[in-house]
C-alpha cells in the first residue's frame, strides 16, 4: 500500500485525545467579584439590591459612574467605591443625568481586568463595562432605559428646548451602543416578567426572572379594615397619581398622599377636601400609614413595584392598574384587584369593587403572599443561579465558592 493509500484509509474524523494532565500549581485564589451601578446618590430601590449583592458577595468592589457617600448606607460605605471622572465634574452628584452622551467613556474606562464575576444593576448603561473574557458577566437589569426607548418623547418633553435637540441628537447613537453592548453580557436577570419582555424586545436576549428584594420584616401587620386609602411615590407624570386625587375627590373618600415631584402643585389644585397631602415623609411615618390604610392605590405602570408588596407586608390590599409589574405582584384576588382602564372611572369601579368585598381580606394572609419577594428569597434564588453559572464555566486557579454569604 503506498502513502497516498494508506493516508485515504484513515479515518476522516479522528477521535478526540484525552487533555493532557495538569501537573503541579498553586492554591486556588478567592473569588474576585466587581458590582457595578449606574450611580450611587440615594437609598432607593436599585440600591437595595446593591445593599443584598453586598451581602451576598462581602469581598466585591463597587463601581460607579457617580456617588454620594453621605446618603449611603452602613452597608454599602464597608465597601471600595470607585467612581469615574464624571465624579470630577462640578456639580456632578446633582446633575448626573445630564451626562448621558458621557456616560459610555466613563463606564468602559473602568479597569474590571482583576475580577472573575461582574454584576452590573442595570437601568442606565451599567452593562457596558469591558471584563476579561474568561470573567462571568451578569446583569441585574431594573429596566432598560427608559429615555431612550420607550418613554423617550416623555423625557424629552420635559427638558429646554437646548436639552431637546442634544437628546434628538444623541438618542440615536445610544440604541445602537445600548444594543451592541447588551452582547456583553453573559446572562441577564429582570426584576419581572414585564422588565424580561422589554429586554427580549429591545436586546433580543432571554432573562432569569428574580423579583427585587422587599425587607417585609420591616413592616408592621396592620389589624381592622383602616382608615383612609392611600397613595404613596414620586408625583410624577407616568405614576398617573391623578387618578386617586380625582377618583377619591369625586367620591368624597379620604385619600392620604406620600410623596413629592413636579405634579405637585397640579395635584393639590385639583384635589378635594377629602384629600391630605403629607410631602415626603421618612421611613417611619411611611410604614406606619401603610399599616393603617384601607388599601394602597396604585394607578401607574411600575417595572415592577416595591411598594405595593410593602403595603401587603403591612397586611393592606392593593388596588392596581393592570399593567406592569403589578401582574406579578398583586396576583391573587386574597390580597387585591386590578382595574383594567388607566381612567377615574375605572380606579373608581375598581374601588366600588373592593369595598364591596372589604370585609374579606385577611391581613395574614396577604402577608404571607408578600413574603414570596422577601430579601431571604431575593439572595437564595440568585446565589443559586451564580454558583450554577460558575460552576458550568471553568475557571482555572479560582475558588468559585470563596467569599459567598448567606
Amino acid at each position: 500500500m503506498d502513502t497516498l493509500t494508506s493516508l485515504a484509509a484513515l479515518p476522516r474524523h479522528a477521535p478526540k485525545l484525552p487533555d493532557a494532565p495538569v501537573v503541579g500549581g498553586t492554591p486556588k485564589k478567592p473569588l474576585r467579584v466587581a458590582i457595578v451601578h449606574y450611580w450611587l446618590v440615594s437609598m432607593r430601590g436599585g440600591e437595595k439590591v446593591i445593599e443584598e449583592l453586598c451581602q451576598l458577595f462581602p469581598q466585591a468592589d463597587i463601581f460607579t459612574l457617580v456617588c454620594d457617600e453621605s446618603r449611603l448606607s452602613a452597608r454599602l460605605r464597608q465597601h471600595r467605591i470607585t467612581t469615574s471622572f464624571l465624579q470630577k465634574i462640578p456639580g456632578a452628584r446633582r446633575h448626573y443625568t445630564k451626562m448621558l452622551p458621557l456616560m459610555p467613556f466613563a463606564l468602559e474606562h473602568f479597569d474590571l481586568q482583576d475580577y472573575d464575576l461582574v454584576i452590573s444593576s442595570e437601568s442606565g448603561p451599567a452593562k457596558a463595562i469591558v471584563t476579561r473574557p474568561d470573567a462571568l458577566h451578569v446583569c441585574y437589569c431594573h429596566s432598560p432605559m427608559r429615555y431612550i426607548w420607550d418613554q423617550f418623547h416623555l423625557y424629552r418633553k420635559g427638558l429646554p428646548w437646548i436639552g431637546r435637540v442634544m437628546m434628538s441628537l444623541t438618542a440615536p447613537i445610544l440604541r445602537v451602543w445600548d444594543v451592541t453592548t447588551a452582547a456583553r453580557v453573559d446572562t441577564f436577570v429582570a426584576n419581572s416578567a414585564y422588565i424580561g419582555s422589554r429586554i427580549r424586545r429591545f436586546y433580543n436576549r432571554d432573562a432569569t426572572v428574580i423579583h427585587p428584594p422587599v425587607a417585609v420584616d420591616d413592616f408592621k401587620l396592620g389589624t381592622g379594615q383602616g382608615e383612609f386609602y392611600l397613595y404613596a411615590g414620586q408625583l410624577t407624570g407616568y405614576k398617573r397619581a391623578d387618578l386617586a386625587v380625582r377618583a377619591c375627590t369625586e367620591s368624597g373618600r379620604r385619600l392620604v398622599v406620600i410623596g413629592e415631584g413636579e405634579q405637585t402643585a397640579h395635584l393639590r389644585a385639583i384635589a378635594g377636601p377629602s384629600v391630605t397631602f403629607l410631602g415626603h415623609q421618612p421611613f417611619p411615618v411611611l410604614a406606619e400609614h401603610l399599616s393603617r390604610c384601607r388599601a394602597l392605590l396604585f394607578p401607574g405602570t411600575e417595572d415592577f413595584g416595591i411598594l405595593p408588596v410593602e403595603a401587603m407586608a403591612s397586611g393592606r390590599p392593593v388596588i392596581a392598574f393592570d399593567a406592569g409589574g403589578a401582574r406579578e405582584t398583586v396576583s391573587s384576588p386574597d390580597v387585591g384587584l386590578r382595574f383594567a382602564e388607566q381612567t377615574v372611572e375605572g380606579m373608581l369601579e375598581a374601588i366600588n369593587a373592593f369595598e364591596a368585598r372589604e370585609s374579606e381580606f385577611d391581613p395574614a394572609v396577604i402577608r404571607r403572599h408578600a413574603e414570596r419577594f422577601s430579601s431571604e428569597v431575593f439572595r437564595s434564588r440568585f446565589r443559586t443561579l451564580v454558583e450554577d453559572l460558575l460552576t458550568s464555566r471553568a475557571m482555572p486557579g479560582v475558588d468559585t465558592q470563596a467569599g459567598s454569604s448567606a
